[in-house]
């Protein structure tokens, strides 16, 4: 059972299961399951959504890490397909854990940045809109970035 299974069908296990099963992906991925790594990627499963350095920063479970560690921790992450990342409105980039049964990133659909409260989801429901490139280029990446207000936002102004 690898992330895939744990946290987006939603399984109910406990924390060392978790780890367990994070330790194995990493090394299924061609990384070796650091103590920053493993807190890394048990943080972003239990966000559920992009989340910011910033805000990875300033998350309790992961005071251990120095500024530095987990930079290079959410690259490495990225590098190896566990991990996406968009860039917001607010300049920062946001990271993501995804499924793992997919390989690299599932990408092709966008995100929403709430401008009130801050927060960014996956909007995976949605499909990006394929983009003919001249003959020559090679495309490293696409994004789309939605912004407004959210709904939970919105019914807290009602």
């Amino acid at each position: 059972m690898y992330l895939s299974k744990l946290f987006f069908w939603g399984e109910d296990l406990n924390s060392k299961d978790i780890r367990e099963d994070i330790k194995a992906t990493l090394k299924l991925f061609g990384l070796r399951p650091t103590k920053a790594r493993i807190l890394v990627c048990e943080v972003l499963m239990k966000a559920g959504c992009p989340v910011s350095h910033g805000e990875l920063q300033a998350d309790e479970r992961l005071k251990e890490i120095n500024r530095v560690t987990l930079y290079r921790t959410l690259n490495a992450l990225v590098e190896a397909g566990l991990v996406h990342k968009v860039l917001g409105v607010d300049s920062c980039w946001y990271f993501c854990l995804h499924e793992t049964d997919q390989p690299g990133c599932p990408g092709d659909h966008p995100h929403f940045y709430c401008l009130e409260c801050g927060r960014m989801e996956c909007l995976k429901e949605c499909k990006l809109p394929f983009i003919e490139v001249p003959r020559g280029y090679h495309v490293e990446g696409k994004q789309l970035l939605v912004y407004g207000i959210c709904s939970k936002c919105q019914n807290n102004f009602s």
